[in-house]
């Protein structure tokens, strides 16, 4: 951690991220994304940076470090280069990761005041997800001052809901408010049917996640459920 912002290396382990009580203390968020991440093999040994520049549509992290509003650097031969995760990510399996660079580090600020958690339904355990979402919340007494939502699977696009992310900002921390955030989201996502599921039921869980996230977040930053 240097200054008020956790840094990641890209090639720290699932398992070392889940383990890291700084992680837990500051971003509940990531360790609720890496306990459904996969199975114990795998988070033994693959690497957070090796998740995200894998760009699937159905990754767990890019949702998590989406809602944190994260900072992406990436290693060239002339220097380094940040990049906010919202822009990393330029399509399916794509980032802007170009030949002879590497990502090297996660950045994610630190602010007080704020609690976050992650939502996810599969069909098995350690399976891609048919739906999930992360919020990260802020709060200024029972007013929202900043808010971040991450969605994977269902079609949003960097990952991210910013149409319900600008609702809540400003708005009371309320079960209504999670409610309409949760409508907001699901309206702007483009789900596809496969054989996890039909478009709507991904939509409708784009919604329902997002108020579950939301709930679980705002409670953390008040100093509850963790």
């Amino acid at each position: 951690m240097a200054g008020r912002e956790l840094r990641i290396g890209a090639l720290t382990r699932h398992a070392q991220l889940l383990a890291s009580e700084v992680v837990g203390e500051h971003f509940a968020i990531l360790h609720d994304a890496e306990q459904v991440i996969a199975d114990p093999i795998v988070r033994s040994w693959g690497s957070v940076g090796g998740s995200l520049c894998q760009a699937d549509p159905s990754e767990d992290l890019s949702a998590a470090f989406a809602a944190l509003k994260a900072t992406m650097v990436i290693q060239h031969p002339g220097g380094t280069r940040a990049v906010p995760v919202r822009e990393f990510f330029t399509g399916p399996y794509e980032t802007v990761v170009a030949a002879g660079e590497m990502l090297t580090e996660i950045r994610v600020p630190i602010r007080p005041g704020g609690g976050s958690a992650y939502q996810k339904v599969g069909r098995r355990v350690g399976d891609w997800p048919v739906g999930a979402a992360g919020a990260a919340i802020w709060l200024a007494g029972d007013t929202i001052a900043e808010a971040g939502i991450g969605l994977t699977a269902v079609g949003a696009p960097q990952f991210a809901a910013a149409e319900a992310e600008g609702f809540l900002r400003g708005a009371p921390a309320t079960q209504e408010s999670f409610a309409r955030a949760g409508q907001i989201a699901a309206e702007h996502c483009r789900p596809a049917s496969d054989q996890r599921g039909p478009a709507d039921y991904k939509r409708h869980l784009a919604s329902e996640l997002t108020v579950r996230a939301l709930q679980l977040a705002a409670g953390r930053a008040r100093g509850g459920d963790s």
